[in-house]
């Protein structure tokens, strides 16, 4: 038996946040996954939070290509505060870990062609336990924008979530008001979701993206539970992506411990397939070389970055394979074959099966992505092999004499086929 969803349309956009900012997907490195909380400077300095670290980071975004593949936001997350605000009630840095405060590292990261991202939490203290901003967001928001910081992520620990949302606004004004472009990354729906179902509308209208799940963790069960759980709920959370605002299924942890090489394709095809920032958290000091290619793979890095603006979705699911289809500009098409079988070895799927390929009538040019980039030609049928946990991924593009008319698409039904 075969679940089928069927889209005749499933996107209409909610306005975004207006502030010309992620009209497509933010790419960058966050500290998060890999580095955590490690404020222990004095036994492991080249892995503390401090600006060191993120000087480091930025030299090699530079040096190794990654800023010329596009990921340009270095991003501070949780800890690098101290203890306490300052004299006037500013947010400060731990002067020890930054000596030179966050402006100095700022000017260091644009210096380097890059963007500085920061971290700072809606209620009364971060999730690390650092001051909040609940009370304070002009004077942080100010703060912020006279360090010259491009983006900031907003956690929501320690508020009460009936008032998430007011917080999440306030914030958001709080920013435009500085008169500096500061992308805004929310994790309201996050917290909220475990009480309702969030209003989109409205988080659209407030932040450039937002977080919808807790951390992921450097697993392929992770990864797993992030797909599953933004399948079941793409009805809800498809239509509220588009040029301006995103859903952040969470970081990148390619490069790390728990992925294997077919699974670190999978994250990097899925997130691609579905709009998502790309951020990495992963030690880009001793990347492995395989990693570094597929995390700068420009043709996955392409399906990303597509300025049509949809986010894809699970369209298949049928004998342990699941297919994700995203449209793109140019009436173009990818879809990525996910095996979840994880016993036994690769194993074939043919496209016909795939509601995305009724647009090739008579044939389709087929372009494979991965497992490697390869030209297939004209085809009136495709098949791919797909590893164990792995994903294959290809880009069809219709003859002249069909055209998919992807932009009118304008329902999602669930159909049950025998």
């Amino acid at each position: 038996m075969l679940w089928l969803v069927v889209v005749v349309g499933l996107w209409s956009h909610a306005g975004a946040l207006d502030n010309g900012l992620a009209k497509i997907p933010t790419m960058g490195w966050l500290h998060w996954e890999r580095f955590m909380c490690n404020i222990n400077c004095d036994t492991d300095p080249e892995n503390c939070i401090s600006e060191r670290l993120f000087m480091q980071m930025a030299d090699v975004m530079v040096d190794e290509g990654w800023r010329d593949a596009g990921y340009r936001y270095v991003c501070i997350d949780d800890c690098w505060m101290y203890s306490s605000r300052d004299a006037r009630g500013r947010l400060q840095a731990d002067p020890g870990r930054f000596p030179g405060g966050i402006k100095k590292l700022a000017d260091y990261v644009h210096s380097r062609g890059l963007k500085l991202g920061i971290y700072a939490d809606v209620g009364k203290t971060t999730c690390a336990g650092y001051p909040g901003s609940l009370g304070h967001y002009d004077m942080d928001a100010q703060t912020f924008a006279e360090w010259e910081v491009d983006l900031l992520k907003f956690d929501g620990c320690s508020m009460d979530w009936t008032l998430l949302g007011e917080g999440y606004v306030n914030m958001s004004k709080a920013l435009n008001r500085t008169g500096r472009q500061i992308l805004y990354s929310c994790e309201w729906p996050l917290y909220e979701w475990r009480f309702q179902k969030p209003n989109y509308t409205a988080i659209g209208e407030t932040c450039n993206q937002w977080r919808n799940l807790p951390d992921v963790y450097d697993s392929w069960s992770s990864i797993k539970s992030i797909l599953d759980w933004t399948a079941t709920h793409q009805d809800v959370v498809v239509p509220s992506a588009g040029p301006g605002g995103w859903n952040d299924p969470d970081m990148l942890v390619i490069g790390n411990f728990g992925l294997s090489p077919d699974q670190e394709e999978s994250q990097m095809a899925l997130w691609a397939i579905m709009a998502a920032p790309l951020l990495m958290s992963n030690d880009l000091r001793a990347i492995s070389p395989r990693s570094k290619q597929l995390l700068q793979n420009r043709h996955i890095i392409g399906i990303s970055q597509d300025p049509l603006g949809k986010q894809g979705y699970r369209t298949t699911k049928v004998d342990r394979f699941e297919v994700w289809e995203r449209p793109l500009s140019n009436s173009k098409l990818a879809i990525a074959v996910l095996n979840r079988q994880e016993i036994g070895g690769p194993r074939t799927f043919s496209l016909q099966e795939t509601p995305g390929w009724k647009m090739c009538k008579p044939h389709c040019q087929v372009t494979q992505i991965l497992p490697k980039y390869e030209e297939m030609g004209l085809k009136t049928g495709h098949q791919v092999c797909v590893n164990p946990s792995g994903t294959a991924v290809v880009i069809i593009t219709p003859s002249s004499q069909a055209k998919f008319r992807i932009n009118e698409m304008h329902l999602l039904e669930k159909v049950e086929v025998l």
